[in-house]
C-alpha cells in the first residue's frame, strides 16, 4: 500500500511486472526440492510436491518484499537524509554510499543524453539496425558511462577532500530536527517491535514447509502479536495519507 502511495500508477505497473517473476519462483522451486509429504505429479520423474510449491511461494514472496522495500527506501530515503544520519558518525562512508545511490538514477538519465545526443548527428542505431549494429552502439554508450562515472568520482573524491571532509569531526547543517512526534513514534515502533518478538519466541510465527506443512494458529496471545506486526508496517502508510491530508488542507486556505 505504501509502495503505491508513493509510486502511483507507476506502481501498479511494477508490481505487475514482478508477478511473473513470483510464479516463476513459486513453480520452480518443486523442480529442485523434492521434499514434501502431499505429491501431486511427477515431472521428468521427480515427484512435484504441493509443500515445496507452497515454500517457493514463500521464498518468492520474501524476494519481491524486499524489492518493494528497497522501491520505498530509495523514495523516500533521499542522498541529504541519509547524509543527516550518517554523516557525523561514518563521514567517508556516508559520503561513498550516497554516491553509489545516486549512480544508478545519474546513469540511466546519462545513458538517455548520449543516446540522443548520437542520434542527433547520426551515429545512433536506427530502428532498422542489425542487431551487430546495436550492440556496438550500447558497447559505446556504456563506456561512454563508465569514463564518466570514474572520471566523476575521482573528482568528487578530490573535491571533498580539499574541503577536508572526514578528516576532523566537524558540525554540519541539517534541515531535519528529532521533535517529539518522531520521539514518540520512535516508543511506538519499539513498543510495538517488542511485541512481536514476544510473539515470535513464543512460537506465534512458527511456519514449516517441508516435509509437512504447519503454520502456527492465530489464537490466544498469538493474535495481539500479529495485529502489532500489522500496525508496526501501517506506520508509513498512515503517516504519508495524514501529511497528504494536511498538504490538501494548506493549499485549499491559499
Amino acid at each position: 500500500t505504501y509502495y503505491l502511495l508513493l509510486n502511483g500508477r507507476k506502481g501498479i505497473k511494477m508490481l505487475l511486472a514482478m508477478l511473473p517473476l513470483f510464479l516463476f519462483m513459486t513453480l520452480i522451486n518443486p523442480l529442485f526440492n523434492v521434499y514434501g509429504a502431499t505429491l501431486l505429479f511427477h515431472v521428468f520423474g521427480r515427484p512435484y510436491t504441493l509443500e515445496a510449491l507452497l515454500y517457493g511461494a514463500a521464498i518468492a514472496a520474501v524476494l519481491v518484499v524486499m524489492l518493494i522495500w528497497f522501491g520505498c527506501y530509495n523514495a523516500v530515503l533521499t542522498s541529504d537524509k541519509f547524509t543527516t544520519l550518517f554523516g557525523n558518525l561514518i563521514p567517508a562512508l556516508s559520503l561513498l554510499l550516497v554516491m553509489v545511490l545516486r549512480m544508478i538514477p545519474n546513469f540511466m538519465r546519462k545513458a538517455a543524453q548520449l543516446t540522443g545526443a548520437r542520434k542527433s548527428i547520426g551515429k545512433g542505431s536506427v530502428e532498422n539496425a542489425t542487431n551487430k549494429e546495436k550492440i556496438t552502439d550500447g558497447m559505446t554508450i556504456l563506456s561512454a558511462l563508465a569514463d564518466w562515472a570514474l572520471e566523476g568520482g575521482v573528482v568528487t573524491g578530490d573535491s571533498m577532500r580539499s574541503r577536508g571532509y572526514g578528516s576532523v569531526k566537524r558540525t554540519s547543517f541539517m534541515i531535519y530536527r528529532m521533535t517529539g512526534i518522531d520521539a514518540a513514534l520512535l516508543v511506538l515502533q519499539c513498543l510495538l517491535a517488542a511485541v512481536v518478538l514476544v510473539t515470535a519466541i513464543s512460537g506465534g510465527t512458527t511456519a514449516t514447509y517441508t516435509p509437512d506443512f504447519y503454520i502456527a494458529p492465530v489464537s490466544g496471545m498469538h493474535i495481539c502479536g500479529l495485529l502489532a506486526y500489522c500496525a508496526y508496517l501501517s506506520i508509513p502508510t498512515v503517516l504519508h495519507i495524514k501529511e497528504a491530508i494536511q498538504w490538501h488542507i494548506s493549499r485549499s486556505k491559499i
